[in-house]
């Protein structure tokens, strides 16, 4: 606490510079990386409900998060294709 007083009081805060726009909390690669978190998050949960209220064992969800994975991936492929 006086460390921090002390911080204040003596404007040792004057010598500091600032975050670049790049890592501020607004930028976009902080956004993208608060969403990247909510996604690992979402899916986190996502697996506890597979396993823990519907009985699913472990290898099982891995295997319909890696079977989504491979599809979702086929799709945007095809997408991009057709419209590239």
């Amino acid at each position: 606490k006086a460390a921090f007083i002390n911080f204040i009081s003596d404007k040792e805060w004057k010598s500091i510079e600032p975050v670049s726009s790049w890592f501020g909390p607004s930028s976009f690669l902080m956004s993208s990386t608060s969403a990247l978190f909510q996604l690992s998050m979402w899916i986190r949960h996502l697996h506890d409900y597979f396993t823990e209220n519907l009985g699913i064992p472990v290898w099982g969800s891995y295997a319909i998060f890696g079977l989504v994975t491979l599809f979702s991936g086929l799709i945007l492929g095809l997408v991009s294709e057709a419209f590239g």
